[in-house]
């Protein structure tokens, strides 16, 4: 979520506030950066251990629908970054990518403007729908909580 709220700071920053715009697109990508290997360990984590036991009492299509969800939310955690990454690597301007302000990353793709405007718009719709699912997805963990069921104790 603060990735989330980082761009959406970042892109509305004016030039004159040059550094803070720089300091705000540095925080993304690193945050960025962090997000898919902490999923990948996270799934390899819920693999080894596997999942939590399911709550008694749920309808099966709700079980159903928690699986598509979680899946659904682990995906766009690796893809949404990663196309933030790629079009980063893509953009006209080149700005460089340092994570932590400390370790350059380099980029991948060459400069290209199509490419840059089509990765560009793909990450940002997939950036809301992951934010909206996660509200959505934590709206549903609240409410099956108030109803007794201990899915936020899992």
């Amino acid at each position: 979520m603060s990735a989330f709220v980082i761009g959406l700071v970042m892109v509305a920053l004016p030039l004159t506030q040059l550094l803070a715009k720089i300091l705000a697109y540095q925080a993304h990508k690193t945050i960025g950066l962090l997000v898919p290997p902490l999923v990948v360990w996270r799934l390899w984590l819920r693999a080894r251990r596997g999942r939590p036991a399911e709550p008694p009492g749920l309808p099966a299509w709700q079980h159903h629908a928690a699986r598509i969800g979680h899946a659904a939310l682990y995906a766009l955690l690796i893809t949404v970054p990663i196309l933030g990454y790629l079009s980063a690597s893509a953009a006209p301007g080149q700005i460089e990518t340092v994570m932590f302000l400390l370790i350059p990353i380099p980029h991948m793709l060459e400069p290209d403007e199509t490419t840059y405007e089509t990765l560009r718009a793909i990450h940002q719709v997939l950036a809301w729908t992951l934010v909206i699912l996660a509200a959505g997805h934590a709206a549903v963990a609240v409410a099956h909580h108030r109803r007794g069921h201990r899915v936020l104790a899992r």
